[in-house]
């Protein structure tokens, strides 16, 4: 009798766990199709000259070839500016929604604005900005028709490392306002309540109590644009045409053989911004482990 009750048991978990299994399997099928098997394909391809040999040269080349270096060095510089400062200015647009005063319904205009803006890149955005900033752009024509100034003559350059910088902070900012919201709200209002009893004003709270509560939240989420930033391809190429050589597009020229040709060296360089990109994932998580600690 015991023996049948138990092994009624058993099936009933073994069919529960099947099905949970199966509600997963399309997240694994995903994942195998379109980042692990890509991933293994560049790390084997990224071994192989264009005759298909094994050769160590495409990786020795990364550390030798001064266009290489200069596009890592130019993409992880356009990253760390747009970054810190989608940081700087998402978490206090956060702030200004969720701790301040400003009216309850900016707070879902901004989050709403946000969630649309922070998924806005590639060619549909590169035009937006051309037609806004362009040189004959609406921004541009009115400045220089109602002011007298012509931004371009004044140094601004919407295809040069500021435009391009400018454009990144569209899809920065937005999603620095999605990660820090909930970290914000997660901040305890006993904590405020207690610091005020013992005396301590409104910033001495935020020096000695929120922000380092924040800080691996502020730091994760700074981390997690970079890497949005270093991974973007479309945006850049579309407003540029290729005239500003960060790594994507270095990747994209040597794989599609405009000038360029040389898969292997494509592939070893995509295979070094996967290994960045993983350093920087990598960073994002621990961070993120150490701030539910206090926003449980």
């Amino acid at each position: 009798m015991t023996q049948n009750v138990l092994s009624a048991f058993k099936g009933k978990v073994s069919a529960s766990n099947y099905k949970n299994w199966i509600g997963v399997a399309p997240f694994f099928l995903f994942a195998i199709l379109f980042i692990f098997l890509p991933s293994i394909r560049l790390f084997v391809d990224s071994f192989k000259d264009n005759n298909g040999h094994f050769t160590f040269a495409n990786i020795l080349q990364l550390f030798s070839e001064p266009y290489i270096l200069n596009a890592y060095a130019l993409s992880i510089k356009i990253s760390a500016v747009t970054a810190l400062g989608g940081a700087i200015l998402g978490f206090l647009l956060a702030y200004s929604v969720t701790v301040g005063n400003l009216p309850k319904p900016m707070r879902s205009i901004l989050i709403t604005f946000s969630g649309v803006a922070s998924n806005f890149a590639g060619v549909p955005l590169a035009f937006a900005f051309v037609s806004t900033l362009g040189r004959t752009g609406f921004i541009t024509i009115l400045f220089k028709d109602v002011f007298g100034l012509d931004i371009y003559q004044s140094g601004f350059n919407l295809y040069g490392f500021a435009g391009l910088s400018l454009v990144y902070m569209y899809f920065q900012f937005p999603l620095m306002v999605l990660i820090m919201a909930p970290a914000l709200d997660g901040l305890k209002k006993e904590w405020r309540e207690a610091s005020e009893n013992l005396g301590a004003s409104a910033m001495q709270y935020w020096i000695y109590i929120a922000l380092p509560v924040l800080l691996p939240s502020i730091l994760g989420a700074t981390i997690l644009l970079f890497g949005n930033a270093f991974g973007a391809y479309a945006t850049a190429y579309a407003l540029t045409g290729g005239r500003i050589g960060i790594v994507t597009i270095q990747v994209g020229a040597q794989i599609r053989g405009d000038v360029l040709h040389n898969p292997g060296l494509g592939y070893a360089m995509a295979m070094g911004m996967v290994f960045i990109m993983a350093i920087s994932l990598a960073g994002y998580s621990w961070l993120q482990a150490k701030t539910e600690r206090w926003l449980k």
